[in-house]
């Protein structure tokens, strides 16, 4: 498709859309007399308020009556909104584990999904399982995000005929109008773990799939008090390191930082963050990732607490995809002095998110200059789940300047179809060399789920001169096409839930060769009864790398099972053809696999164990490149809600190292925290005659401990 009309085509997107139908209306009870949150639901604003019941599921089926019966209470006062389940079970047959905040995949669970503004672009989660753990996300543009925490409060008990939950979610933890009548809108979610089986109300239309934004029960709420916003997050951190150098560990002197961060609310929706020399640590390091022979960067996600208020805002449109494009990619900020943050609503249908921080110079870098951000995010509700939205990020960096402005949108045709586009441009500039280098990304992508089928449709063109100083691009010089379809079958048997046959086909053309690349996919996706699922895939496919066409084909076989109730196994398996990715590139041949067992033989304990390793030989000699291997271990033990230790063993076979990572961990509420923390670097070699040599031994070759305190401060 010729750029220009692909253009044409993403800026008519507004005026396309399909009429919107009748949505439930809930009318919460107002009481002066609040619940006591204990998970006992004897309250009388549980008697006398609105409840809902009636659940059904859409996971793995649609409209099939939840197997056990789920009541949904709701109320609030002037300051905080109230929700209670009461969840019908056999209490033997309940899935609950004591874990830290968010961990609550491997436990039966209610969620409260909740639309603040009623404009169907967003929603907070608030999670609960049995035993009270709660997690919480926001999510947006067909994306889920955890690593938000909010303040709310939440109870739950089990007894003898199921188990129930109590939440109270205070009107200054979440964004909304403020108005003498406020609409809001929910969507009653129940997952039961050992059936694998989503149900919620309202119900969803199998016709719509899984767009639940726009089939969500209106809340009808009046009195509801201004709530004043500021907060303050005083932290302190302190950091003790030792490194091997030269055969010699030597320690650091110790670095003590202060930080403060605040938070004030403009308005109820509109909200101003800054912070001046902040605390962007992360407790938990990231997982290893096999990184030899990549063709691009890994994506880590972020996980700092600065950057997550209003982070969904920040998510465009038609990039779920075909080439993984994020304008802005906050983990491009590595060390920051200072940040200051603008997010929320103006009026219902206008959302703004605006970001500037000056970073630390990377010390190996031979440009002394801090890096500059600055990022502005606009975003107009059109109709339904749609929007028409302009995103620009600039990043500089002493004579470097790079920019990133453009449009992006979406917009239900049907009610089982979504259209989005995103069309950007790029300006990169060096002071120092007088060049100029400029680019686009532009992205079409449909699509359409129902009970019974899904189609993915998608073009991109991205050329050689796009850059995202500010954000994350996998790959440039392209244009691509794709197209996936997936009958869902849902057969008469006892141990079959449902089948996803599926099939795509996908083009693509380098730019820089004029080369062609294809993809051919078949595959078929298994749901068992149970809480188990399987896909086998078949890719007849060839990739172009600096000017040459390899061959990509490769045979992929996963699956995962709760085979009994303290244990759960995944796996992954792949093997087919690929290229080494050098200057000198050349066919190959490989495999990967990932394995995973998680072992929770109490409400208290956890031990996870992963397992990863690649493999690649050389086509014609068939000489082994590489053989990576990964094994991580981590370790929990949750003695409360609040407090755990934590203890992690990560060993890289290809770097011959071992990394060790404890913690104990303190949370009172979010931002309340105490950590405690101690991490080692160790590798197989040894000191000798001025150099390191390989060993069968370990060398401590780094040291750290961390301790970091931070008062989460509400007025």
């Amino acid at each position: 498709m010729r750029p220009r009309l692909l253009l044409a085509l993403l800026l008519a997107l507004p005026l396309l859309g399909v009429g919107a139908p009748a949505r439930p209306r809930l009318k919460p009870l107002k009481t002066s007399t609040p619940p006591v949150l204990d998970g006992r639901l004897d309250d009388a604003v549980w008697a006398q308020g609105a409840s809902v019941t009636d659940f059904e599921t859409f996971i793995p089926e649609f409209g099939k009556k939840q197997a056990e019966k789920t009541t949904a209470h709701m109320a609030y006062d002037e300051q905080n909104l109230y929700f209670a389940f009461r969840c019908l079970d056999r209490p033997d047959q309940i899935k609950a584990a004591l874990s830290r905040r968010d961990d609550i995949g491997s436990s039966d669970f209610v969620c409260i999904n909740l639309d603040t503004f009623n404009d169907q672009q967003s929603l907070y989660a608030f999670y609960v399982t049995p035993l009270g753990v709660q997690g919480d996300s926001r999510f947006a543009s067909n994306k889920e995000d955890f690593s938000v925490d909010m303040v709310w409060d939440s109870a739950a008990r089990i007894d003898a005929e199921g188990w129930s939950v109590e939440l109270r979610i205070p009107l200054k933890s979440i964004r909304y109008l403020h108005r003498p009548r406020v609409e809001m809108a929910v969507f009653f979610e129940r997952t039961i773990h050992r059936r694998q089986e989503h149900g919620s109300f309202p119900a969803l239309d199998p016709g719509r799939g899984y767009a639940f934004l726009p089939q969500m029960a209106v809340l009808e709420y009046e009195g509801l008090a201004r709530p004043g916003i500021l907060e303050l997050l005083p932290a302190f951190t302190l950091s003790r390191q030792a490194t091997r150098e030269e055969g010699v560990m030597v320690r650091h002197p110790d670095d003590r930082q202060w930080s403060l961060t605040g938070k004030y609310g403009l308005t109820p929706s509109l909200i101003l963050d800054a912070t001046v020399n902040p605390d962007f640590s992360q407790v938990e390091a990231d997982a290893g990732q096999v990184d030899a022979n990549l063709r691009s960067n890994l994506f880590f996600a972020e996980k700092r607490p600065f950057f997550l208020e209003g982070s969904e805002a920040f998510n465009i449109a038609a990039s779920q995809t075909g080439s993984m494009l994020a304008v802005f990619h906050s983990r491009t900020i590595v060390d920051p002095q200072w940040g200051a943050k603008l997010s929320g609503k103006l009026g219902r249908d206008d959302t703004i998110a605006a970001l500037a921080a000056t970073d630390t110079a990377d010390p190996r870098s031979p440009d002394p200059a801090n890096p500059r951000f600055g990022v502005l995010r606009y975003r107009r509700t059109t109709q339904e789940d749609g929007y028409l939205g302009a995103f620009y990020a600039d990043r500089g960096a002493g004579p470097r300047t790079n920019r990133v402005l453009g449009p992006d949108g979406q917009v239900r045709l049907t009610p089982g179809s979504l259209l989005g586009f995103h069309a950007f441009g790029s300006t990169t500039g060096d002071a120092s060399t007088a060049g100029t280098r400029r680019g686009r990304a532009l992205g079409l992508e449909y699509l359409y789920d129902t009970s019974r089928l899904g189609v993915t449709a998608a073009v991109h063109d991205v050329t050689s001169g796009f850059i995202a100083d500010a954000g994350f691009l996998t790959r440039t010089g392209l244009t691509s096409t794709s197209l996936k379809v997936t009958p869902k079958i849902y057969p008469a048997s006892s141990w079959v839930r449902r089948l996803d046959p599926f099939a795509g086909y996908a083009t693509l053309r380098d730019h820089p060769s004029n080369l062609h690349e294809a993809d051919a996919t078949l595959g078929l996706t298994a749901i068992f009864q149970g809480n188990s699922a399987a896909t086998l895939q078949w890719d007849d496919a060839t990739e172009v790398f600096l000017g040459q066409r390899f061959q990509a084909d490769g045979l992929r076989l996963s699956g995962r099972s709760q085979v009994h109730r303290v244990l759960a196994l995944s796996g992954s398996y792949w093997r087919g053809k690929g290229i080494r990715y050098t200057a000198e590139p050349f066919q190959g041949q490989g495999s990967q696999t990932s394995l995973s067992a998680v072992y929770q033989p109490g409400e208290s304990l956890n031990l996870t164990i992963n397992w990863t390793h690649a493999d690649f030989y050389r086509d014609t000699a068939e000489e082994k490149i590489y053989s990576y291997p990964i094994s991580r271990a981590k370790l929990t033990y949750q003695f409360s809600h609040a407090f755990f230790l934590r203890a992690i063993a990560e060993y890289h076979g290809y770097r011959r190292q071992l990394v060790t990572d404890f913690l104990a961990s303190y949370t009172y509420i979010p931002g309340t925290v105490l950590y405690l923390g101690y991490g080692a670097l160790a590798k197989r070699q040894e000191w000798e005659n001025g150099m390191y040599r390989p060993s069968d031994h370990f060398l401590d070759m780094q040291r750290g401990l961390f301790f970091k305190a931070s008062y989460l401060w509400r007025l």
